[in-house]
């Protein structure tokens, strides 16, 4: 990252932190998070452009506010999850996604609810998206502790053989080198250990556009999450395993 485009993401973090700490980002008691039932997304936009075709693909998104539609007028049908349905569907994939997103969720959330997230499914899934740590680099919690969090939910999805796709978040440089080193690290770390599919940074693309963010400057708009699917869409599927 060129140190003058980091330049305005450090800005943006750094005069969020205080409204994050009333609002979605610290929604749950520090280092806990309710568990969601397990529900799906409300109905995907009915936009196709390709025949659906296939057996059903269960998606599990799993992550904070980023997931959960913090803010946006229709958080259910305007949501990341709810919009990569409809982008899935569009492109033939038979896709159902399961938003449990919760705002304000942390690495320990995360690891704390998994295994009672997984156990209330009807279905194994076929795909985890797993979208977590944006909380614990907003409170300043250690690198290191992040990375053990993320490593106990991947353990998880590996003894039940459930692939993994991974969103990377990345710190600004406002956080110093030593910190901004060790949490950018973790994602593809983690994704080489396991050897899980990765998306590095997955707000790359907007993140640079403040219109593409709400007055909290953090979270996406719609158009934000529009702009979020169209860009991670293929890598979503492409993390769908073949069918057989």
């Amino acid at each position: 990252m060129q140190d003058r485009r980091w330049s305005k993401w450090s800005g943006r973090i750094t005069g969020a932190l205080a409204a994050l700490a009333l609002a979605a980002c610290s929604g749950n008691a520090e280092d806990t998070a309710s568990v969601p039932e397990g529900g799906e997304t409300g109905a995907a936009q009915d936009v196709v452009t390709v025949p659906v075709m296939g057996a059903e693909r269960r998606i599990i998104a799993f992550g904070d506010s980023l997931f959960a539609g913090y803010g946006l007028r229709d958080a259910d049908g305007d949501s990341y999850p709810s919009k990569l349905e409809a982008a899935l569907r569009a492109r033939g994939v038979n896709a159902r996604m399961v938003n449990a997103g919760i705002s304000g969720d942390t690495t320990a959330g995360g690891k704390n609810r998994i295994a009672f997230l997984l156990d209330e499914q009807k279905e194994k899934p076929d795909l985890l998206i797993l979208e977590l740590g944006a909380n614990d680099m907003l409170r300043g919690f250690p690198p290191e502790r992040a990375r053990a969090n993320l490593s106990a939910v991947l353990d998880e999805l590996n003894t039940r053989d459930i692939p993994v796709l991974i969103f990377g978040m990345r710190a600004p440089p406002n956080y110093g080198p030593e910190y901004q080193a060790e949490f950018d690290a973790i994602y593809g770390d983690l994704a080489r250990e396991y050897d899980t599919a990765l998306i590095p940074f997955w707000l790359e693309d907007i993140y640079e556009d403040a219109s593409l963010f709400q007055p909290d400057r953090i979270h996406p708009t719609a158009e934000g999450i529009e702009a979020l699917v169209a860009s991670t869409v293929d890598e979503v599927k492409n993390a769908l395993p073949k069918d057989e």
